[in-house]
Parts: C-alpha cells; structure tokens; sequence
C-alpha cells in the first residue's frame, strides 16, 4: 500500500514535517508494510522555504535585514544551488510574528528588509526567486522592499518618503535610476495563499489591514494612500497592475513585485507542490493524507489541503484531511477532491493543550482511520 502524506504546518504546534512524521507513525501501527511518502507541504505562508529545502535537500542562509517597524533582526531563507533559485519568506524580514500585538501599526510598517533579502538573493548569484509572502506586518504597497532595491520614492520637495503605507499619499515623483540591474536577469515568482487587488473594499488594507493593527480610519487613509502610489506607478511604468489577483497580497508587497520585477502570481500550494515534486508522488498512491490547522471555507482560496485535492484528484486518488479544526464551510471541499475530514481533539480540550500535544494527537487519529480504511476494505 502507497500512502502520501502531504500536510501543512499547524501554526503555534508543529512544522509541516512534525506533521507528516506524527502521522506516519500513527499509519505505521497499524501497516507497518506500507510504503509511506512524506511531502511537507506549505502554501507560500510560515514553513515554505522549510519544507522545499526538506524536499530538495537545499541550503540555509540567514542574513540580517530591517525588520517591519526599523530594527534589525536575522532572517532565514532558502537556497537551491543547482538550479540558483532563491526561496524567501517574506515574514522572516517583514512579518507580523516579529510585531508585539501592542506595537502593531500597519501605517509605518514596512517591507524593507524584504527587499534586502532579495538583494542578499542576487549577491548570491540567483537566476530565480519565489518570494512566499504570506503572514506579513506590512502595508505599505511594497514599498520598502522596492526603495531597499534602489528605486527613489520623493515627496513634492525630492526628499526620500518616510517607512510604511501612510506615506505613500505624499509621493510626488518615482526614481528608477537606481533601480538594481540585476533584476532584469531573474525570474520572480509570487508565492501566496490570497488573490486580493490592492485596493477598494477586498484590497489590502480594507482585509487585512485591521490585523496590522489599523483602525477603521487609518484603513481608509492607507486605501487612498495605496491608490495614489499606483497611480503613480501606472505612470513610471506605463502599466497598471493595482486590480490583478494577488495585487493585494503581503499589504501590497505582491502588486510591486507583479509591476516592477515582472513576477508572475502563482499560488503558494502550486509552487510548493512542484518543487516537491508532489505530483510524481501521488501517482499511483492509494491515499493521499493532507492536513492544517484550521479547515474551512477559507482553504478553498488555495490552501495546502485544497491545491494537494486538486492534485491527486488529477489522478484519481482519494484524500482525506486531519485537521486541528473544522470550521465553518469546511464540506465545501468534498467537491473539489477531499473525501473526508477529521478534527484533531479527542475531547474537550483547550487550543493551547490541542496545540502542545499535536504530535500524539495526530498519530491517534491517523492509527484510527488506518483501522476504519481496514474495515471498509474487507
């Protein structure tokens, strides 16, 4: 019997390894012949460049950079030397795990040091970068990452514009002969989990701002101060990209990697999937096993459960989730490849207990639907 599994992280619990490993374990009691496959999965947020280096055996660089709000911090990122392809998370440099919930502010926020990992990227001698930029602090349309990369962004007095979105409505003029030359000779790839524009009531700062820590007001202010950067850019650049699918992603960060580094949108589960080669794995699988924290009507915007459903539905193979929770909608993906679903808890239990004994809970319930998948082949 040929069983993949192929899990996302459970956030705040386990990697998407730790997963994959419980799971197997809790498998193997029950067939301890059979050919079990794991393939960490992400789907372009926290643990991507994790499990591509799992899969594909890449190297770790870290690199120090300017974390959202100014201060330095060490970020991690991915590095395939043979085929020269960068893998960074965003959330490393700019993310919302290095912001105190008190300290929060998505108006001053910015992706700076997400940029500086890009730059890291091409001294290394990259010919491809994917930037996964999923769980990011920022609001600021990408533009620190692009002023890190040499791009000017002036007020009406030529003076360089402050960190974050907010400053963004005072921009005057766009600088682009400082611009990396570099970056003409890779090829960008976004890797994310959301397809939003950048602006307008399903834009970066009306969805997500708030849990940047923007008020209702400053929401409005951003949304207006983003528009006006793409104006802006529309003019610099002789093309509009501000209402493309992932325009919105990373509070922007995906609408000036599409207008000024060329890099297409993809999402995160897709690209993960590729370089893992998941693809291969499943055909001729029996079982596909996938699984995150929360499983909802949410998966269904290209999630890992949903893009790993999508996939061994390709090749007729049934799937089944375990996840920490069923949330609403979740039945929703039986017609989109999931067979079924299973929650994590074996009774009342708070998050945090489900959380710190992820590891044997997974494992019992994948032992437990080894034995059903038994009884229902006799």
């Amino acid at each position: 019997m040929k069983i993949v599994i192929a899990p996302d992280s459970f956030k705040d619990s386990l990697s998407a390894q730790g997963v994959a490993d419980a799971i197997a374990a809790g498998l193997a009691q029950v067939w301890p012949a059979a050919q079990l496959i794991k393939c960490p999965m992400a789907d372009g947020g926290e643990g991507t460049v994790a499990s591509v280096l799992a899969a594909c055996n890449g190297q770790w660089r870290r690199s120090r950079v300017r974390g959202p709000l100014g201060s330095a911090v060490e970020a991690s990122w991915g590095w395939l030397p043979e085929s020269r392809t960068a893998i960074i998370e965003m959330a490393e440099a700019s993310g919302l795990q290095l912001v105190a919930p008190g300290q929060r502010d998505a108006c001053s926020s910015s992706t700076y040091g997400t940029g500086e990992l890009i730059r890291a990227a091409l001294d290394e001698g990259a010919g491809r970068v994917i930037l996964a930029i999923g769980g990011s602090a920022t609001n600021d349309g990408g533009a620190g990452a692009l002023q890190a990369l040499g791009v000017a962004l002036l007020d009406e007095h030529g003076q360089a514009l402050a960190p974050g979105g907010l400053a963004l409505a005072n921009l005057s003029r766009i600088d682009l002969s400082g611009l990396d030359p570099r970056l003409a000779q890779v090829d960008f790839e976004i890797a994310a989990d959301v397809d939003n524009p950048l602006c307008g009531p399903q834009g970066a700062s009306a969805i997500f701002g708030p849990q940047k820590g923007a008020s209702a007001q400053q929401v409005q202010w951003l949304d207006a101060a983003l528009g006006h950067f793409a104006e802006h850019c529309a003019q610099a650049l002789h093309k509009d990209v501000r209402d493309e699918p992932g325009s919105g992603a990373a509070g922007g960060l995906g609408f000036a990697a599409k207008a000024f580094l060329g890099a297409r949108f993809r999402t995160g589960v897709e690209v993960v999937a590729q370089l893992v080669g998941l693809a291969a794995a499943v055909q001729g699988a029996d079982l596909v096993i996938t699984g995150e924290g929360r499983f909802d009507a949410q998966t269904l915007r290209g999630k890992t459960p949903f893009g790993v459903a999508r996939i061994a539905r390709q090749h007729g193979v049934p799937v089944l989730v375990i996840a920490g929770t069923l949330g609403e909608g979740y039945p929703a993906l039986y017609e989109h490849g999931v067979d079924a679903a299973f929650a994590l808890a074996s009774g009342p239990m708070t998050l945090q207990e489900a959380c710190a004994d992820a590891a044997r809970l997974l494992g019992e319930r994948a032992r437990d639907i080894a034995r059903l998948w038994q009884v229902a082949s006799r």
